[in-house]
């Protein structure tokens, strides 16, 4: 996990997974994303070091509150992007998939002005 747009998309994915499976596991998220499983491990392992998660004695991962914080303020910005995308006439599959390459490299500002834009109705 090198970048900031890795470690969002594994934090992401596990919050996005803990609101439909029980118990989060590694192959769980491996099996969403598409990776290996060793690289996954790592991953987690990156994740616990930065504080962002845990795993329990038979393998579930849990996120903290800073990770799920962090993973919750990642998905609010795919959810925002994707709409405005769409209120721009995008379809939803491209919508969604810019969404996601996006929501890791917009900046606070430009993001609370596509916000308030919205916000608006506009």
């Amino acid at each position: 996990m090198r970048t900031r747009e890795s470690e969002e998309m594994y934090l992401e994915t596990i919050y996005l997974l803990s609101k439909t499976l029980p118990v989060v596991r590694s192959i769980d998220v491996a099996a969403d994303l598409g990776y290996a499983k060793p690289s996954v491990c790592r991953a987690i392992k990156l994740l616990q070091q930065r504080g962002y998660a845990k795993v329990n004695e038979s393998g579930g991962i849990i996120l903290t509150e800073n990770g799920r914080k962090k993973a919750e303020g990642i998905f609010e910005r795919h959810e925002v992007l994707t709409a405005l995308f769409e209120k721009m006439g995008v379809n939803r599959q491209t919508a969604e998939t810019d969404a996601c390459r996006i929501e890791h490299v917009i900046s606070d500002e430009m993001f609370c002005a596509v916000k308030e834009f919205l916000r608006q109705g506009k």
